[in-house]
Protein backbone atom coordinates (compact mmCIF):
# COMPACT_ATOMS: atom_id res chain seq x y z
CA UNK A 1 0.00 0.00 0.00
CA UNK A 2 1.46 3.38 -1.04
CA UNK A 3 0.57 6.69 0.54
CA UNK A 4 0.74 9.84 -1.52
CA UNK A 5 -0.03 13.43 -0.56
CA UNK A 6 -2.22 15.15 -3.15
CA UNK A 7 -2.93 18.88 -2.90
CA UNK A 8 -6.63 18.51 -1.96
CA UNK A 9 -6.31 16.22 1.08
CA UNK A 10 -3.89 15.23 3.81
CA UNK A 11 -3.28 11.63 2.59
CA UNK A 12 -4.68 9.27 -0.01
CA UNK A 13 -4.17 5.54 0.22
CA UNK A 14 -3.40 3.66 -2.98
CA UNK A 15 -3.49 -0.12 -3.26
CA UNK A 16 -0.92 -0.21 -6.03
CA UNK A 17 1.83 -2.78 -5.51
CA UNK A 18 5.35 -1.33 -5.41
CA UNK A 19 7.65 -1.73 -8.37
CA UNK A 20 10.51 -4.20 -7.84
CA UNK A 21 13.78 -2.95 -9.29
CA UNK A 22 17.10 -4.81 -9.41
CA UNK A 23 20.25 -2.70 -9.34
CA UNK A 24 23.44 -4.41 -10.54
CA UNK A 25 26.53 -2.30 -9.91
CA UNK A 26 29.93 -3.08 -8.39
CA UNK A 27 30.09 0.35 -6.70
CA UNK A 28 28.58 -0.20 -3.23
CA UNK A 29 28.10 3.53 -2.64
CA UNK A 30 26.21 3.96 -5.89
CA UNK A 31 24.03 0.91 -5.16
CA UNK A 32 23.20 2.27 -1.72
CA UNK A 33 22.45 5.75 -3.07
CA UNK A 34 20.25 4.59 -5.95
CA UNK A 35 18.52 2.07 -3.69
CA UNK A 36 17.64 4.85 -1.22
CA UNK A 37 16.32 7.04 -4.02
CA UNK A 38 14.09 4.23 -5.31
CA UNK A 39 12.82 3.35 -1.82
CA UNK A 40 12.03 7.03 -1.15
CA UNK A 41 9.96 6.93 -4.35
CA UNK A 42 8.01 3.90 -3.07
CA UNK A 43 9.85 1.24 -5.05
CA UNK A 44 11.46 -1.95 -3.74
CA UNK A 45 15.14 -1.94 -4.69
CA UNK A 46 17.30 -5.06 -4.47
CA UNK A 47 21.01 -4.57 -5.11
CA UNK A 48 23.66 -6.92 -6.49
CA UNK A 49 27.39 -6.27 -6.79
CA UNK A 50 27.83 -8.35 -9.95
CA UNK A 51 25.97 -9.91 -12.83
CA UNK A 52 26.94 -13.31 -11.50
CA UNK A 53 25.38 -12.52 -8.09
CA UNK A 54 22.18 -11.40 -9.81
CA UNK A 55 21.98 -14.62 -11.86
CA UNK A 56 22.76 -16.77 -8.80
CA UNK A 57 19.88 -15.30 -6.77
CA UNK A 58 17.11 -17.84 -7.26
CA UNK A 59 14.85 -16.31 -4.61
CA UNK A 60 14.49 -12.82 -6.04
CA UNK A 61 11.02 -11.51 -6.94
CA UNK A 62 9.84 -10.97 -10.47
CA UNK A 63 11.45 -7.64 -11.28
CA UNK A 64 9.54 -4.85 -13.01
CA UNK A 65 12.76 -3.17 -14.13
CA UNK A 66 16.49 -3.91 -14.11
CA UNK A 67 19.22 -1.27 -13.78
CA UNK A 68 22.69 -2.35 -14.90
CA UNK A 69 26.06 -0.69 -14.74
CA UNK A 70 27.88 -1.35 -18.00
CA UNK A 71 31.35 -1.92 -16.55
CA UNK A 72 31.24 -4.58 -13.84
CA UNK A 73 34.04 -6.62 -12.31
CA UNK A 74 33.14 -9.87 -14.09
CA UNK A 75 30.40 -10.13 -16.67
CA UNK A 76 29.57 -6.68 -18.09
CA UNK A 77 26.10 -5.20 -17.82
CA UNK A 78 25.72 -5.60 -21.57
CA UNK A 79 26.68 -9.30 -21.39
CA UNK A 80 24.20 -9.71 -18.52
CA UNK A 81 21.42 -8.08 -20.54
CA UNK A 82 22.14 -10.31 -23.55
CA UNK A 83 21.98 -13.38 -21.33
CA UNK A 84 18.69 -12.30 -19.77
CA UNK A 85 17.17 -11.66 -23.19
CA UNK A 86 18.44 -15.04 -24.47
CA UNK A 87 16.79 -16.74 -21.47
CA UNK A 88 13.46 -15.18 -22.44
CA UNK A 89 13.13 -12.83 -19.48
CA UNK A 90 11.01 -9.83 -20.31
CA UNK A 91 11.77 -7.21 -17.64
CA UNK A 92 12.89 -3.95 -19.25
CA UNK A 93 16.45 -2.91 -18.48
CA UNK A 94 18.18 0.42 -18.13
CA UNK A 95 21.90 1.11 -18.27
CA UNK A 96 23.70 3.57 -16.02
CA UNK A 97 27.37 4.24 -16.56
CA UNK A 98 30.13 6.57 -15.42
CA UNK A 99 31.62 6.56 -18.91
CA UNK A 100 29.54 7.86 -21.78
CA UNK A 101 31.53 6.66 -24.78
CA UNK A 102 29.51 6.90 -28.04
CA UNK A 103 30.62 3.42 -29.14
CA UNK A 104 29.60 1.85 -25.84
CA UNK A 105 26.28 3.73 -25.94
CA UNK A 106 25.56 2.37 -29.44
CA UNK A 107 26.50 -1.17 -28.35
CA UNK A 108 24.26 -0.84 -25.27
CA UNK A 109 21.32 0.53 -27.23
CA UNK A 110 21.65 -2.32 -29.73
CA UNK A 111 20.80 -4.76 -26.90
CA UNK A 112 17.32 -3.25 -26.61
CA UNK A 113 17.70 -1.22 -23.44
CA UNK A 114 14.76 0.91 -22.41
CA UNK A 115 17.00 3.84 -21.40
CA UNK A 116 20.63 4.84 -21.05
CA UNK A 117 21.91 7.22 -18.37
CA UNK A 118 25.19 8.57 -17.11
CA UNK A 119 25.56 8.22 -13.35
CA UNK A 120 25.62 12.01 -13.14
CA UNK A 121 22.17 12.37 -14.74
CA UNK A 122 19.30 13.49 -12.53
CA UNK A 123 17.60 11.06 -10.20
CA UNK A 124 14.24 12.41 -11.38
CA UNK A 125 15.02 11.35 -14.97
CA UNK A 126 15.98 7.86 -13.81
CA UNK A 127 12.82 7.52 -11.67
CA UNK A 128 10.66 8.74 -14.56
CA UNK A 129 12.25 6.21 -16.92
CA UNK A 130 11.76 3.33 -14.46
CA UNK A 131 8.10 4.24 -13.94
CA UNK A 132 7.55 4.64 -17.70
CA UNK A 133 9.02 1.25 -18.66
CA UNK A 134 7.83 -0.77 -15.67
CA UNK A 135 4.13 0.10 -15.88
Amino acid sequence: MLISAPADSRFTVSHTAPLYVAIVDDDDNFCRSLGRLLRAAGMQAITYTSGEAFLADTKHPRFDCLVFDIQLGGMSGIELAKRIVAEGRTAPFIYMTAQDDPGVRAWAEATGCAAFFRKTDSGRAVLDAIRRVAL
